[in-house]
């Protein structure tokens, strides 16, 4: 099992080529061991993004060009986007009986 860091989410992703159920029972505690670490930090990433938002919110009330306007409105949905995608994650919640995200990407 191998975690590399999303860039677009700026977290830790499993990811595997082995079925969970190839992994002996000590590694599967590792994984989600590491995971619940990984998904532990998702709160504070996701407070970073919506204090980015209301930056751009204030930036936005203050723009006058409508291009911009137009720029900032899209770089606001891209953060929303990113929010929602990590609170995916962090609903992510496997166990060793029921893994809820193999093969982890």
């Amino acid at each position: 099992m191998q975690f590399f860091l999303n860039q677009r989410l700026g977290i830790l992703l499993p990811h595997s080529n082995k079925k969970w159920s190839d992994y002996p029972v000590t590694e599967q505690e590792q994984i989600l061991e590491r995971w619940e670490r990984i998904r532990g930090s998702i709160p504070d990433r996701i407070q970073a993004l919506e204090k980015e938002i209301n930056i751009l919110q204030s930036r936005l009330e203050e723009e006058e060009e409508f291009l911009f306007s137009c720029r900032i409105n899209e770089e606001i949905s891209e953060i929303a986007s990113i929010i929602n995608d990590l609170w995916i994650w962090f609903r992510t919640s496997p166990s060793i009986e029921n893994p809820s995200f193999p093969p982890f990407d």
